[in-house]
């Protein structure tokens, strides 16, 4: 009776959720991927769980990573100004995107900006409209990322849950915003909702580990887990070898540590240690520390010293050459 009723919750909540491209994803060989978003993105880059998925799906072809995300960032770019007025760190991330040249940018945004509430909907959708406009002229593929879920954490840290109401309807904003640009959409506020209610429906089953520390900003586990549901809803091809697919990328379930890093580490683990290696070198190379006093207001003191920023390139190169090599058979 208990298998019957499992089965009945899956089906319904997978029916309840949107049906938009069921095809599988493809990365293309030589295909270069923007990543731009809030907190979200920015510690992806951190971790690096669902690029290495990304990267390990394919690895006999050239692709490249540029984690752009920004901590607290909106569609507006609202923290992207330094010291300058929003619009000018819009400017400038317009402008470096450019630069990239890439072929798919993969959109994060709704999450903050879904603490403004109803009132705050509309000018949402205005701004990530133009956003998707100005970003038109890269001719890049575009996915949208809709924000997970908001957890309840442990007392006394209060109830981040309770504001996904808020937040739901920005989710549906991006999913009719994915449609209208005929972009490729990532659900993970569908998903990760349909596994809490899964779950809740099965008191025997184990409570499922949260994918946050305080309700809110993600734990390395959680970017496993949602790493999973990439890989799931994308329909990535599965690498040949256990050693180079997610099974590689265990976590302690109390600890919240990584045992594939144990000596000997799994190919994967190595994997995404080197892709972490390789976006905390771009992270200094886009976003120097001193960025002030190199291309700021203050350029004018030790703006000699951005001839520095350009000697990043060959490191990130070089450990784009040793992603590689993990790559091979």
């Amino acid at each position: 009776m208990k298998c019957l009723l499992t089965a009945a919750v899956c089906w319904t909540l997978a029916a309840a959720l949107p049906c938009f491209a069921v095809e599988p994803f493809e990365l293309k060989n030589g295909d270069r991927v923007v990543l731009l978003g809030g907190t979200f993105i920015e510690r992806e880059g951190n971790h690096g769980y669902l690029e290495t998925v990304l990267t390990s799906a394919w690895p006999d072809r050239k692709l490249v990573f540029r984690n752009l995300g920004w901590s607290g960032d909106t569609v507006w770019a609202d923290s992207r100004g330094s010291f300058d007025p929003p619009a000018e760190g819009y400017k400038r991330m317009l402008a470096l995107i450019t630069e990239l040249k890439p072929t798919v940018i993969c959109l994060a945004y709704g999450a903050n900006e879904s603490f403004a509430g109803e009132p705050g909907l509309a000018p949402f959708i205005k701004q990530y409209e133009k956003l998707c406009d100005d970003l038109k002229p890269t001719n890049a593929r575009l996915v949208f990322v809709t924000p997970p879920p908001f957890e309840r954490p442990q007392p006394p840290l209060p109830d981040a849950s309770q504001h996904n109401g808020n937040l739901s309807k920005y989710v549906a904003a991006v999913r009719e915003l994915a449609e209208r640009r005929q972009g490729r959409l990532v659900d993970l506020f569908a998903h990760v909702g349909v596994q809490a209610e899964i779950i809740a429906s099965n008191p025997p089953r184990p409570p499922r580990i949260p994918y946050t520390a305080d309700g809110v900003a993600l734990t390395p586990a959680g970017y496993l887990n949602l790493a999973r549901l990439l890989a799931n809803d994308l329909h990535l091809p599965e690498p040949r070898n256990a050693d180079r697919g997610l099974s590689g990328l265990v976590r302690d379930r109390q600890s919240e540590t990584s045992l594939a890093s144990k000596t000997p580490a799994t190919r994967v683990e190595q994997l995404r240690l080197k892709i972490v290696e390789k976006n905390r070198l771009f992270f200094y190379r886009w976003r120097p520390q001193n960025i002030t006093y190199l291309t700021g207001f203050r350029k004018h003191e030790q703006g000699n010293n951005a001839v520095e920023i350009a000697q990043f390139d060959p490191l990130v190169e070089k450990a784009e050459a040793e992603i590689a090599e993990l790559l091979k058979p």
